[in-house]
């Protein structure tokens, strides 16, 4: 497959995700109509729709300057911003870029679009230095975000927002997850150098690689010596001091990180469940290959009466539904996908889950409250906010989390080593 016909299928997948589609979605629909895609043509694809959504509003502060009046054509100005992420962050040469870009145009049918994108990108090769500092004059041509997503980090963590932003740009870090069960840190960091794969260790069962691998790669993968978890989401499991023989739940356990990091920790009367019955299918796909075992449920936390047998779970995680603003560097579609509307209706559904779990919960009992956002609303308001409704809640300190000076308790914010994540432990008194 030609250069041409990477830029072509990016450039369609990212305008799909600018109409409001996911990409995880897109680019499956994508690999369904071209199965003779290769794994490294899917990669390269799947590269440029990454790096063009998460530079996407930088690109459209730059491309506003190109052009004399706004292009309602969706196709073409996608196809510019891919190209434009390309003349700007990949090794690709220039003259390729150009030349594949006004060919794709031509294919679209517009009469004229072939000649406006030579003159828009001709234009930026001239002018690149020029644009980029005129773009980042603005808030988003800056920082690459929307402008509500700057001016809540702004208002909530005016001494680290800019860092947050720019970490949010970033490639994130490859990390795993020994199986404790099956090895040590130390073994596996033996292991990994035995196969001239540089690693370091980041937390008690977390080792970051130096870059990225196909888990096929990954010694002990399939053996289930290790798994792929952010070192931030290693923290959960510890954090919920689960006991062995304890009957304990992981509400929205999909996909089953934290399940089995429970498992691989303490022996426990684990149920799993999850509102989607195919994405529960992947926690089972894990637990197989862990070799590790748990009931699975597909239910929703909302109607627990559908589901629980009535006894008591003495522990429960809570990883619910949010904006995922903490891992956007991760899916830097959600830049495209949230508005400002959506965090009251995650709030919503975030206050029915918790007073529906608690009804669950054992007196003396633990439940970790958990979010991948970094947005105040859906973390330590919405606490504050459940403590005051219950008095028969406590919330608990936590043990291994580090927060910053001026951020709320239990906060992590995204940085070199792990994504943004919230922590909140709550007992029955």
């Amino acid at each position: 497959m030609s250069l041409l016909e990477t830029q072509r299928l990016a450039s369609a997948a990212a305008a799909a995700v600018a109409g409001g589609r996911n990409l995880n979605a897109v680019l499956a629909a994508v690999w369904l109509r071209h199965p003779q895609l290769t794994s490294q043509q899917r990669g390269a694809i799947t590269d440029l729709c990454y790096g063009t959504l998460r530079f996407g509003f930088q690109l459209e502060a730059v491309l506003t300057q190109l052009l004399a009046k706004p292009l309602r054509d969706e196709a073409l100005r996608w196809l510019l911003l891919v190209a434009l992420y390309q003349l700007q962050h990949t090794r690709a040469a220039p003259y390729a870029i150009v030349d594949h870009a006004v060919q794709c145009a031509a294919r679209l049918g517009e009469p004229q679009a072939a000649g406006l994108i030579n003159a828009v990108l001709r234009n930026f090769l001239r002018r690149r230095e020029a644009l980029l500092t005129k773009a980042a004059q603005t808030d988003a041509g800056r920082f690459a975000y929307p402008q509500w997503w700057i001016d809540k980090l702004r208002a909530q963590y005016p001494r680290y927002f800019a860092a947050v932003l720019e970490a949010g740009n970033l490639h994130p870090p490859f990390t795993v997850r020994i199986n404790r069960r099956r090895t040590t840190r130390n073994a596996y960091l033996a292991l990994l150098a035995q196969h001239d794969i540089r690693a370091t260790a980041v937390g008690a069962d977390a080792i970051t690689l130096a870059r990225a691998l196909p888990v096929e790669r990954l010694p002990g993968f399939a053996d289930g010596v290790v798994s792929v978890q952010d070192a931030g989401a290693q923290l959960a499991a510890p954090l919920l001091d689960a006991q062995n023989g304890m009957r304990v739940l992981d509400a929205c356990a999909a996909p089953g990180g934290k399940t089995t990091h429970l498992l691989e920790i303490a022996d426990l009367e684990l149920t799993a469940l999850d509102n989607d019955a195919a994405r529960l299918e992947r926690v089972r796909q894990n637990l197989d290959r862990l070799r590790l075992d748990a009931e699975l449920l597909a239910g929703s936390a909302h109607d627990a009466q559908a589901w629980w047998d009535g006894k008591s779970f003495q522990r429960i995680l809570a990883d619910v539904p949010c904006s995922a603003s903490g891992v956007v560097r991760r899916h830097p579609d959600i830049k495209w996908l949230r508005r400002a509307a959506d965090i009251p209706q995650f709030v919503l559904q975030q206050r029915r889950l918790l007073d529906s779990l608690w009804r669950l919960l054992a007196s003396g009992g633990k439940l970790l409250y958990t979010t991948c956002s970094i947005f105040h609303e859906e973390n330590s308001l919405q606490v504050a906010d459940f403590l005051a409704r219950h008095a028969d809640a406590g919330r608990l300190p936590l043990r291994g989390v580090t927060t910053l000076d001026g951020t709320p308790e239990g906060l992590l914010l995204p940085d070199n080593e792990h994504d943004g994540f919230f922590y909140a432990l709550l007992q029955k008194i």
